[in-house]
């Protein structure tokens, strides 16, 4: 795991003193060497978390006569079956780690090498022969990429710091990804909170010329093709895949462990590692002193059943402490809550292992989300009448706002609006923190201008209609795969395990187990209001019945506790603090409303004042400092 960066300047040398900066600012996501290549139009660099081939593997690497150089970001999960074809058509290697085998790839395939590529991984591959550069991305989006081009000038980076090194790179807000911010808490790509700058997406490939760039996406799922077979079989098959995929990531010259929340993926993660690990596997927790939130239980339950050698830590209100530290981190606008826990986790965690598996990617392959119920739910009432569906709203609203976000009474609010809409309006209804009405209210006159008048919904109604999915259910597991996957749930890993210095692998976003889940039927995923169907019942007899048989509790925060209670100030602070009101994004009466009717409990708009709140924070740490390193978290926690 590492981080690259880099300049071609087609006009005329790369400055090494900026490809230095661009790396110091990201010496937390390799710490253990630097390397450096530069050449006519070209420098590129990298900061090596060394896991495979220690003493051997730093980068660059090149191929035999130095014509090809690349810097990877990741792992690469079957380099040693490439190396052994590569080696058989002739060509040698000097190194044992697994960046080595991307040159040798290039040479035979181009930049069709992506298909051979089992791993998370962005690399960049310069030709000296072609003067070319070629960028790519793993299929789901694990490794982020950053990049910029104007004129004859390319920048890449794995976080958006290392570009702004550079003064010739405007640190010009975007106003639409701060509205898209607004609907989705986290900034979407192919956006960047930067105008200059863009992400490149998951499974894609970037091809930068003097002549021009080419955006390729090279992988999607299919889920036309079905699996026929008895449940048993499915079972086993899952299960062998599951196995599988964790047996691969287990390669590591370092010590690893797992996270584990006590949910069922990270559960039969760990339940794979136990089975092929000769040692005790190492677990990590992170619980709340507030028991609705707290899964703690719950993973010393799994622990016990493995015999795990177990860690844990409680996170308490003070905790947001670390709010400015995120944000510089970060690097743009960023409001999963769970980042908070995360980053204590993985602080935790790196004072024992350098790699941590994890359960990421599960309920995006098999329905694990409680807005799959709702939007499945929803759709049951097609046969209302359409003056119906649209006066429920109107009717219910008679009914007041829910006290929080998963109250009885929230949910009847949040499913009577979404009746008249068609399912993609419905999911992205059901994934915005301030939908279309509630950014009206907020924004001001002035930002509105600012922006061309398109719609953050958009991105998640596009990637509905391009997903090869027929059922509701299966389209929505794919919106969120091409969206809020890699967009939130994978940045919010990368970031805070990078931040401490730790890899973290996920099992369930192998491609090829994401390709067996895509295949089976509806049903074996999602039925009568309830999702994982085949993966519990695979998993029945080894994971205990207390965890395949307990609601979803998901990575949460008591936000809405603390900002009635320890924290209750700190919204009005923040946000109404006179340089936030002076950005003119927010009316501030729209700003007094929410913090006044979250105080007085009419209604939960803790995650809604959390968006701002990081927002701002940002804004504070990121935008109007001057380009430095983020400052290491540390061992505080």
């Amino acid at each position: 795991m590492c981080g690259i960066a880099g300049k071609i300047d087609f006009d005329g040398p790369v400055d090494p003193d900026l490809v230095a900066q661009m790396c110091t600012v990201m010496h937390h996501r390799g710490p253990d060497s630097r390397g450096t290549f530069f050449a006519e139009n070209v420098g590129l660099g990298m900061q090596r978390l060394a896991i495979i081939d220690v003493s051997g593997g730093d980068q660059p690497i090149f191929n035999e006569n130095r014509s090809v150089a690349v810097v990877l970001n990741g792992e690469i999960y079957n380099f040693r079956q490439l190396r052994e074809e590569l080696i058989g058509r002739g060509h040698r290697f000097a190194t044992r780690t697994d960046t080595e085998v991307l040159v040798h790839l290039y040479e035979d395939h181009g930049e069709d090498l992506v298909h051979r590529l089992r791993g998370m991984f962005a690399f960049a591959i310069w030709d000296a022969r072609r003067r070319t550069l070629l960028l790519a991305r793993d299929r789901v989006g694990k490794k982020p990429l950053f990049w910029a081009r104007h004129g004859s000038r390319t920048w890449f980076g794995s976080e958006v710091v290392a570009l702004l090194q550079d003064p010739a790179l405007s640190r010009e807000v975007s106003l639409e990804a701060i509205e898209a911010y607004l609907a989705f808490q986290y900034v979407p790509h192919p956006l960047s909170a930067f105008r200059d700058i863009e992400k490149l997406p998951p499974a894609s490939t970037l091809t930068v010329s003097e002549t021009g760039e080419k955006v390729t996406r090279y992988w999607s799922l299919d889920y036309s093709r079905k699996l026929d077979a008895p449940r048993e079989e499915l079972e086993e098959e899952l299960r062998e895949k599951l196995r599988e995929s964790t047996r691969c990531r287990l390669v590591s010259e370092v010590p690893l462990g797992a996270f584990l929340s006590g949910g069922v993926d990270s559960s039969a993660v760990v339940a794979a590692m136990a089975e092929t690990m000769s040692e005790p596997v190492k677990t990590f927790s992170i619980g709340f002193t507030d028991e609705d939130f707290d899964e703690l239980p719950y993973a010393r339950m799994v622990a016990e059943r493995f015999g795990t050698e177990h860690h844990e830590f409680r996170v308490e209100p003070e905790a947001l402490s670390i709010l400015p530290k995120l944000a510089r981190h970060y690097g743009e606008p960023f409001a999963d809550p769970s980042a908070i826990p995360s980053f204590y986790l993985a602080e935790l965690t790196s004072r024992h292992v350098t790699v941590a598996l994890n359960g990421d990617g599960g309920d995006e392959s098999f329905a694990g989300y409680r807005r799959y119920v709702g939007n499945d739910m929803a759709s049951h009432f097609n046969w209302l009448p359409r003056f119906v569906q649209e006066a429920a709203p109107k009717f219910v609203r008679m009914l007041g706002e829910g006290r929080h976000s998963n109250s009885t009474r929230t949910r009847i609010q949040r499913l009577a609006r979404s009746l008249a809409m068609t399912p993609p309006e419905r999911y992205a209804m059901w994934m915005s923190a301030f939908d279309h009405n509630r950014r009206q209210q907020l924004l001001t006159t002035e930002f509105r201008a600012g922006i061309d008048g398109g719609r953050p919904d958009s991105l998640l109604e596009s990637a509905w209609a391009e997903s090869t999915a027929e059922h509701r259910i299966e389209q929505m597991l794919d919106t969120d795969v091409n969206t809020y996957l890699p967009a939130n749930l994978l940045v919010k890993m990368d970031i805070a395990t990078m931040a401490y210095s730790v890899e973290a692998r996920s099992p369930f976003l192998d491609h090829e187990l994401m390709e067996f889940a895509a295949a089976l039927p509806v049903e074996e995923k999602f039925r009568a209001m309830a999702g994982k169907r085949l993966l519990k019942s695979a998993f029945r007899g080894i994971l205990p019945d207390e965890i395949l048989d307990r609601p979803k509790m998901g990575f949460g925060v008591p936000l809405a506790r603390w900002f009635r209670g320890e924290l209750r100030s700190l919204p009005g602070e923040v946000l109404l603090d006179p340089s936030a009101l002076g950005r003119g994004y927010f009316r501030r009466e729209a700003v007094e409303d929410l913090i006044r009717e979250h105080h007085q409990n009419v209604a939960d708009h803790s995650l809604r004042l959390w968006v701002l709140i990081q927002l701002e924070m940002w804004h504070h740490e990121v935008v109007s400092r001057p380009p430095t390193p983020p400052e290491l978290v540390g061992s505080s926690a």
